[in-house]
C-alpha cells in the first residue's frame, strides 16, 4: 500500500491517509483481517506525526472499516467492502449531480453529457 501525502492539498493529512486506505481496501490491496501498519512506522515513512496517523485510524474505525485491538494493532475489519464500496458510490453520486446540476443549468443536453462521460471513462481506463 503506497501512501502519497499533498501538502498543498487543503484536506487535512489525516483525511488523505484514511481515503488512500480506504481506496487500498476497495481495490483489494488491503484483505479483510489483515493489520495495517503500525501506528509509529506509518509515521515514519510518511514524515507525519504518530497522532496525524492515529487520527486517520480512528476515523476509517468510526467509519466501520477497521479495528484497533490494544497492544495489537488496526486491522481491517471483516465484510467490510461492501461498506467501502458504498461509501464510493455516494462520493460518486453527489459529484455526478452537481455535473446534472451544471449541465441542466447550462442548457447542456443529457445525450452531450453522457457521451462527454463515455469518451472521459474510455480515456482513463483505457488498457484496463
Amino acid at each position: 500500500m503506497t501512501i502519497l501525502i499533498n501538502n498543498t492539498s487543503k484536506t487535512p493529512v489525516y483525511q488523505q491517509i484514511a481515503v488512500q486506505i480506504r481506496q487500498s481496501m476497495l481495490k483489494g490491496e488491503l484483505s479483510e483481517g489483515e493489520a495495517l501498519p503500525s501506528v509509529r512506522s506509518l509515521s515514519s515513512d510518511l514524515g507525519v506525526s504518530v497522532i496525524t496517523i492515529k487520527k486517520a485510524y480512528d476515523l476509517l474505525e468510526d467509519q466501520g472499516l477497521v479495528v484497533t485491538q490494544a497492544g495489537r494493532g488496526t486491522f481491517v475489519l471483516e465484510k467490510n467492502l461492501d461498506l467501502v464500496r458504498d461509501f464510493k458510490l455516494k462520493e460518486i453520486q453527489d459529484i455526478l449531480a452537481k455535473a446534472i446540476d451544471t449541465a441542466k443549468s447550462s442548457g447542456i443536453k443529457q445525450d452531450d453529457v453522457q457521451e462527454i462521460f463515455s469518451l472521459l471513462w474510455e480515456e482513463n481506463h483505457a488498457g484496463n
